[in-house]
């Protein structure tokens, strides 16, 4: 059977025929170009999500329910893809859709070259895919773009193309959808800050694809900081066009090990403890006791008037 590819235009929709896709996100690497990430927000029928559990991206990478999670980043012919896969026939009937959004890391989406998003089937990854759309930003001051959305229609389900943009970055777009954003993070200007990593599992905290943060964690407003890992240590996105050294760690002073006593014979002495063995060392001879010394009378110590 021949799949038809529909290229789509902004605000076109396309019904699916399967229940279970893949949104790849690929655009074209170079130098000056920021590192693209995708994320996927699970919306009930208010438009919001319902709790913090329902945000996938790169420190929350799957779902808890599994159904929707975000793949390891590859490098294919084309450039780079990053990757969201949901399976749509199962999740829970409050999920009314699933938002595809794409962030950038260092610059804005003016400097991204032939950003695109492909939609596949997830059971066929190999054949042509269902849908395309190239992203295009509208100002060139977004730092984080919806790139489509899955929705129900009836018994089935639709993707959009979108292509709405925002320049707050991923913080804004989540906060837009019912995120907890930690506000001591974020700048007075709602943009990103530019400190340390907080310690919650939002956009931003953490290190990239080291690892789930726990389920449910509010998000923290930093982007730049998840990249302070060295390249080619467990969990690096390898893909990613942007890696900040580490922070050395100065080492800490250490106290001196308890000295450990000899074994054998013989002990060294202690001067504040008495030797043992045969002989013991005598005692000083004591003085010789006063001749004229008398005991006090012995009884009660007052006189009868």
């Amino acid at each position: 059977m021949t799949v038809m590819t529909h290229a789509m235009l902004k605000g076109s929709n396309v019904p699916l025929d399967t229940a279970a896709v893949r949104a790849v996100l690929r655009w074209t690497p170079g130098p000056g170009v920021p590192d693209v990430d995708a994320s996927a927000l699970l919306l009930g029928a208010d438009g919001r999500v319902r709790s913090d559990e329902d945000f996938v991206f790169y420190n929350q990478p799957r779902h808890p329910s599994g159904l929707v999670r975000r793949l390891p980043k590859k490098r294919v012919a084309e450039g780079l893809t990053d990757t969201v896969e949901a399976d749509l026939g199962g999740l829970d009937p409050t999920v009314d859709q699933v938002v595809i959004a794409a962030s950038s890391d260092g610059d804005t989406f003016r400097s991204v070259s032939d950003l695109r998003i492909l939609l596949y089937d997830a059971g066929s990854p190999d054949r042509e895919p269902l849908a395309l759309f190239d992203v295009k930003a509208e100002t060139g001051e977004e730092t984080a773009i919806i790139c489509g959305e899955l929705y129900r229609r009836g018994d089935g389900w639709k993707f959009r193309a979108v292509g709405q943009g925002y320049p707050t970055g991923l913080v804004g777009l989540a906060t837009d959808f019912g995120i907890s954003v930690d506000e001591a993070s974020e700048g007075a200007d709602g943009s990103q800050a530019t400190g340390g990593p907080g310690s919650s599992g939002g956009p931003g905290s953490g290190t990239r694809d080291a690892g789930a943060a726990p389920a449910g964690a509010p998000v923290q407003a930093h982007e730049s900081a998840t990249r302070a890992v060295p390249p080619g240590a467990p969990g690096t996105d390898l893909d990613a066009t942007v890696v900040h050294p580490p922070v050395a760690v100065p080492p800490q002073p250490t106290s001196p090990p308890a000295p450990v006593p000899a074994y054998g014979y013989p002990q060294p002495v202690a001067s504040d403890r008495p030797a043992y063995g045969y002989p013991q060392p005598a005692a000083a001879a004591a003085p010789a006791p006063d001749p004229n010394f008398r005991m006090p009378p012995m009884g009660p110590q007052f006189v009868r008037q």
